[in-house]
């Protein structure tokens, strides 16, 4: 069951790494993370990963992923897909009627579909958020 929004406070501008000045004197208004995040609601879910395969794109072991249905996947996107009943994150790689899934770590295997393997793309990876603490 989902809570009531939580509008928190957005920083006008950007930071630094070590810019000690406190958040509150520069917020310029406040954002619900549902609202930055998510643009398509009903075909918006989470997913968490495991796994290093994606970690060059900045995905790593255990992040939650958002993923959004909505979307047409492209060429260069971060997809979740289902092989044989087997789900993975990899960037989309499709050119020329081909597609493969390629991962951001180049010790990891690029996914070709066999003749008669099943490749389902279940959604288009459109933020990762990860907890330090």
């Amino acid at each position: 069951m989902a809570g009531a929004p939580l509008p928190l406070p957005m920083v006008q501008g950007t930071v630094r790494a070590g810019f000690p000045s406190p958040a509150d004197d520069f917020a310029e208004k406040r954002h619900d993370l549902n609202d930055l995040l998510i643009t398509h609601p009903a075909a918006t879910f989470f997913w968490r990963v495991r796994g290093t395969s994606m970690h060059g794109a900045g995905v790593a072991d255990g992040d939650i992923l958002v993923v959004n249905r909505a979307l047409d996947p492209v060429h260069g996107d971060i997809v979740v897909a289902e092989v044989d009943n087997d789900f993975t994150v990899k960037y989309l790689h499709r050119r020329a009627g081909r597609v493969k899934l390629v991962a951001a770590d180049p010790t990891f295997p690029d996914i070709v579909p066999r003749e008669g393997q099943v490749l389902t793309i279940c959604g288009v990876v459109t933020a990762a958020i990860r907890k330090f603490r």
